[in-house]
């Protein structure tokens, strides 16, 4: 081997000038590739120390010492600025190569002067000599710091990736677009019920049918990724290994190679079964009644659309049927509300006996439930169900406390005759309901057009009955209570009248009440009537008249207004009556319906010294075991039983029984509606206490009533 000096030259030779111009330009061109090296090229013996015999220029940027430093260990040896944890590992390295092919290659660290470490690349040979034996070791070392620390930076990145992937709890996949899978992280085993991600790989060879519930949804989900490159929160039903049902949403994107060829859809997955059942609850919330689990009148609305655009295909009939149970008020405020809800549950599950599969029962609110009835073939068939309707809910109904006879009243309205959109329709079934109970209840009405011609005239009413209060349009007046033995005036009725500004006559109560009653106007139009009432018999008083007991008529819905006996209270301090001058008048009916709670009611009024009346006695169905504990004073006998009193025995029967019963119980009894000499003459013989009617008096104005008490005080 030709030696070269430390600094790269090489020793002159003896020979001839062409031969030394020649050596002299290798000479040259040789030191210029070592000096512009980016590395160092070394000779070095097989020794301890790694004792370099010849270093490049590139030694002091490699290492920080100059290339006299390092040749010979003049300052330090090669093996001192190799990194202590590498030395034996180098060693071991070069020796394997130069073993195995008399080269090797090896990354270690290098400890430059500055204290600054490096890391680096060598790649050398072996030097023989004559014996075959390696004499030293010539090579090349480079730096590769820059390179390994981002080599670092990608392994860390691809430790933490794995990382990541390995303990995500989104199930993260790289699958084919053919639907196999090719990598997936623990996370969607578990989803997927699989125990490794192996398991899954190996156990899923067809996505589209053996994962996807609806192979559809694979096919869309593959049409989403071929027509944008991704598909976002795209959720779907799938199978777990053991075959349950759970709803995921994926995220997903293609992976396209330098040629822009797809290669793979990559993403992550979430279980939503929960999120999904909870967005459905609320949907079924949204849409069904909370007691009975009836669609509600959102989805009413929803299935008798459906209905109609069916009817409309096949030129069949659609019925709807409001159905409203009767009486069901007195059941859910006698008994309680739990056993209201307890009879909305048996007579909902009694609705939905009644119907096919096709139909549909909804609630309404309250005790209103709505039927559509579809593809029906004509009226008849309707009726037919109807009928079935009514048979099976009026079947007896056993609570804790007893049997009970329900029934109900149903309006019904057809497609197409009465209307061709779910609104009208129902609108006209409502109106036809409410004749039914005009009719008695426990019926059935079909719409007719006459049904909204009457709803419009009681709504206009209503409307002028809300006016009419802002006006003062009402008036009391007063039909005199005589006592028959004495013929003198002991008390009066008060009847409300209304003074419309358009007619010339006064609206009596008939035309009225029952509308005031169902918009519950009732309850401020009542309360005018009691403190005007009792505001003018305190004035009559105040003049000096006799004092005389003033009836006033409660409406069944003020009396379970819970506010009423203070209501009661207020008036008689406000006005300054005594109440032993007010009588309040209840209807035998309306007693009997919440008898228990009725009678509380009425022992807080006797506290007020308030006299009670029980009015059209004889047309109910009195219990007289409960009539003998209501604190009562007087029973009127209702003039359905006066009129014919002297010509029908029955009812000459009734009205002596009435008598007879109340003087039983101490109760004075009144005659209503005398007219005729022969009436009055058959109470007075009987025994009645007093008499009302047109044979004294018609009811009279104020004034007028006033002029009777000046004139009978006067005799």
């Amino acid at each position: 081997m030709t030696e070269v000096n430390a600094t790269g030259a090489m020793p002159a030779r003896a020979g001839t000038p062409l031969r030394e111009a020649g050596l002299l330009d290798r000479n040259r061109l040789l030191a210029t590739l070592m000096s512009n090296l980016v590395g160092m090229v070394y000779r070095c013996r097989l020794d301890a120390e790694w004792t370099m015999e010849f270093v490049s220029d590139g030694c002091l940027e490699l290492t920080g010492y100059a290339s006299g430093e390092l040749v010979r260990n003049a300052r330090t040896s090669y093996e001192r600025i190799t990194h202590p944890d590498d030395r034996e590992r180098v060693r071991a390295a070069i020796h394997e190569g130069l073993a195995r092919a008399n080269r090797y290659d090896v990354e270690y660290r290098l400890l430059r002067a500055d204290g600054d470490t490096r890391w680096v690349w060598e790649r050398g040979v072996g030097v023989v000599n004559g014996d075959g034996r390696v004499e030293v070791i010539e090579g090349f070392i480079q730096d590769i710091s820059q390179r390994h620390t981002a080599e670092d930076a990608l392994r860390e990145a691809e430790r933490r990736y794995r990382s990541i992937f390995e303990h995500a709890t989104e199930g993260i996949f790289q699958t084919t677009p053919d639907g196999r899978y090719l990598d997936a992280n623990p996370a969607l085993a578990r989803i997927y019920g699989y125990a490794t991600p192996e398991a899954l790989i190996a156990g899923l060879s067809d996505i589209q049918h053996q994962l996807y519930v609806d192979p559809e949804r694979r096919r869309e989900f593959v049409r989403l990724m071929r027509e944008y490159g991704h598909a976002r929160n795209f959720e779907s039903p799938v199978y777990r290994r053991d075959g349950g049902v759970i709803w995921i949403s994926e995220n997903a994107r293609e992976v396209r190679d330098e040629n822009g060829t797809v290669v793979c859809y990559e993403g992550t997955v979430v279980e939503i079964t929960e999120r999904k059942r909870y967005q459905e609850e609320l949907e079924y919330q949204a849409s069904h009644d909370g007691l009975t689990g009836l669609p509600n009148r959102a989805l009413l609305v929803d299935r008798l659309g459906q209905a109609l655009h069916a009817a409309r295909r096949d030129n069949r009939v659609v019925a709807v049927a409001f159905v409203d149970l009767d009486h069901f008020k007195l059941i859910n405020d006698s008994l309680g509300h739990h056993v209201g809800d307890r009879l909305l549950l048996d007579m909902a599950a009694r609705l939905r006996a009644c119907l096919r599969g096709q139909d549909t029962v909804a609630r309404q609110g309250g005790d209103e439930f709505v039927l559509v009835l579809a593809d029906q073939p004509d009226e008849a068939g309707v009726t037919r169900v109807v009928r079935r309707v009514l048979d099976t809910i009026s079947r007896p109904w056993a609570a804790e406390h007893g049997e009970y006879s329900i029934s109900c009243s149903i309006g019904v309205s057809l497609y197409p005759r009465d209307g061709e959109a779910a609104e009208a329709l129902l609108k006209c079934a409502d109106l036809a309901m409410f004749k039914a109970k005009d009719l008695g209840r426990d019926t059935f009405q079909y719409y007719t057009p006459e049904l909204n011609h009457a709803a419009l005239d009681r709504l206009a009413l209503a409307n002028q009955l809300r006016q009419a209060l802002e006006r003062d349009e009402f008036v009391l007046h007063y039909q005199p209570r005589v006592d028959l033995a004495s013929g003198r005036i002991v008390g009066a009725e008060a009847l409300i009248r209304w003074r419309q500004p358009e007619r010339d006559e006064l609206t009596p109560p008939d035309r009225f009440i029952p509308v005031a009653e169902e918009t519950g106007l009732i309850v401020p139009i009542g309360a005018w009537a009691l403190r005007e009432a009792c505001a003018r018999n305190r004035a009559w008083q105040a003049a000096g008249l006799p004092p005389i007991v003033v009836s006033v008529n409660l409406s069944p819905i003020q009396f379970r207004r819970a506010g009423l006996v203070a209501e009661v209270a207020d008036v008689l301090t406000g006005t300054g009556l005594d109440g032993r001058w007010l009588e309040l008048e209840l209807t035998e009916s309306f007693i009997m319906q919440d008898a228990e709670r009725i009678n509380l009611a009425m022992a807080a009024l006797k506290a007020l010294a308030v006299e009670i009346a029980v009015d059209d006695f004889g047309t109910g169905y009195s219990s007289l075991s409960y009539l003998k504990r209501f604190p009562v004073d007087r029973l009127k006998i209702d003039k359905s039983f006066v009129r014919d009193v002297n010509i029908d025995a029955d009812d000459a029967a009734i009205a002596r029984a009435i008598i007879s019963l109340g003087h039983t119980l101490n109760l004075r009894v009144v005659a209503e509606g005398v007219e005729t000499d022969a009436q009055r003459d058959f109470m007075r013989s009987h025994g009645c206490d007093e008499m009302q009617g047109y044979l004294f008096s018609r009811p009279l104005p104020a004034p007028e009533f006033e002029a009777l008490l000046r004139g009978q005080a006067a005799d």
